[in-house]
């Protein structure tokens, strides 16, 4: 007998101009948002106060109370553990992170910025500076679901940037003790500081230092994490900076009729693995293949490993949209702003075109999510929440800053002047106008 086909909520988009209800549901989708909510916001607001506050004792002590410490309470991992994980990695394991290791940085490499000079006029030129940041702090998820995936995809573009110093924060699991394989990526990588912490707690180590163990502050915050995570870093946003705030995991897989039921829901169940925060959104003009994935579900469910989370993910967070047809599709997409998009459609390509909000695109039959999660070389550190609308993926460019070099000579100076007198004089700024004439005027 065959298991029954799993029925996952839907929503018709052809109703949306006649149905308030369903013009509710579309709205709140495409306005979903990646920031945490305010009483996550004021938790993190304290920790951090604490532990800007009190340092590496008010690190500790958030540990002990919300869990992320190791079992001795120590704060920071030696080099010479990190290297005995490295060299105890499984060979298999190894060769499939070095493997990542190489194709982020191939990747990378390619989105290192330029120095660049231009000449407005003779006498006036202006440089634009790349240069590396000082040092950066990467928050790598841990705890019981530990990610070197996410902890490579953080260090690697900053060694590529030539980041002069990369902290790492990541909790310990519920009896202190630390992922190995994560421990071997640091190392792999070369991390110079590993604190053992995590949630807000780890942000502020990393935001604020640790004084007593000599760990100084950090210039800027990536990776992803929880939502005490996001929330910590959007309030040291200013003090330091921050990539993005970045709420749960997503997915969005358009299709037709062309396409796999097979691949398809093998792409929506691994999104559900994340948990039942992480949507997963089938878009698809035909109804009769969004009723052959579901069938499919149920068959790839039966004999899944983790079924109980895939169930529970599957019944809150998974979604069928039907839309009118591929243009709807395509508008959907893109006002949705998903964090991960599959396409599998008839002429591929020219939908693909056409789908400008996301934080990465997979497409065709061969390209599964979970092939840029580990070893494509994209980043997987992405937008969420509609932020792929105005953010991009995880970039060497995040790791450093343009410097602006102006070089002016006399003759330059004069060629710009009276733009300069005549726009300070309207808008009251006669020190400004003055700082210019002063350069023309003849001296006793």
């Amino acid at each position: 007998m065959s298991p029954p086909s799993v029925a996952l909520r839907r929503l018709d988009l052809s109703a949306a101009d006649t149905d308030p209800a369903v013009a509710a549901e579309v709205q709140a989708l495409l306005r979903r948002g990646a920031v945490p909510d305010q009483r996550v916001r004021e938790g993190a607001r304290a920790i951090l106060a604490s532990v800007k506050a009190g340092g590496d004792a008010a690190v500790h002590e958030a540990n002990c109370r919300f869990g992320g410490g190791r079992a001795d309470g120590s704060l920071l991992v030696s080099r010479a553990e990190l290297q005995a994980a490295r060299d105890s990695l499984p060979p298999r394991i190894r060769a499939g992170l070095e493997q990542m290791i190489e194709n982020i940085r191939r990747f990378a490499e390619t989105q290192r910025p330029q120095t660049r000079v231009t000449t407005i006029v003779p006498g006036v030129e202006i440089e634009r500076r790349w240069a590396p940041l000082a040092r950066v702090g990467v928050y790598a998820p841990g705890g019981s679901a530990a990610y070197p995936s996410s902890l490579l995809m953080g260090v690697v573009p900053a060694r590529v940037a030539g980041v002069g110093t990369v902290v790492v924060a990541s909790p310990a699991d519920a009896e202190g003790g630390l992922n190995q394989t994560l421990l071997g990526a640091a190392a792999l990588v070369a991390v110079d500081v590993f604190i053992v912490a995590g949630g807000a707690q780890a942000i502020g180590a990393m935001a604020y230092g640790l004084p007593v163990l000599g760990v100084a502050p950090v210039d800027r915050l990536v990776g992803p994490g929880n939502p005490w995570v996001t929330a910590a870093k959007l309030e040291v946003f200013g003090e330091c900076g921050i990539d993005l705030p970045a709420g749960p995991s997503e997915v969005m897989v358009v299709a037709d009729g062309t396409a796999d039921p097979v691949h398809v829901a093998a792409d929506l169940l691994s999104q559900a693995e994340h948990g039942p925060d992480s949507p997963a959104l089938l878009v698809t003009w035909d109804a009769v293949f969004a009723a052959a994935v579901e069938v499919e579900l149920g068959r790839q469910l039966a004999a899944a490993a983790r079924r109980d989370i895939l169930e529970r993910s599957l019944a809150k967070g998974a979604l069928i949209v039907l839309v009118p047809g591929r243009d709807a599709a395509v508008g959907f997409v893109n006002a949705y702003a998903p964090e991960h998009l599959s396409v599998v459609v008839d002429d591929v390509e020219e939908a693909v075109a056409r789908l400008s909000n996301a934080g990465s695109l997979f497409v065709g039959p061969y390209a599964p999510e979970s092939a840029g999660d580990y070893a494509s070389g994209a980043n997987h550190v992405l937008p969420t929440g509609g932020l792929a609308r105005s953010c991009g993926a995880l970039s060497t460019e995040d790791y450093g800053k343009f410097i602006q070099v102006q070089r002016i000579s006399r003759e330059g100076l004069a060629a710009i002047r009276d733009s300069v007198e005549s726009i300070a004089q309207a808008e009251g700024l006669i020190a400004h106008k003055r700082a210019v004439e002063v350069r023309f005027e003849a001296r006793p």
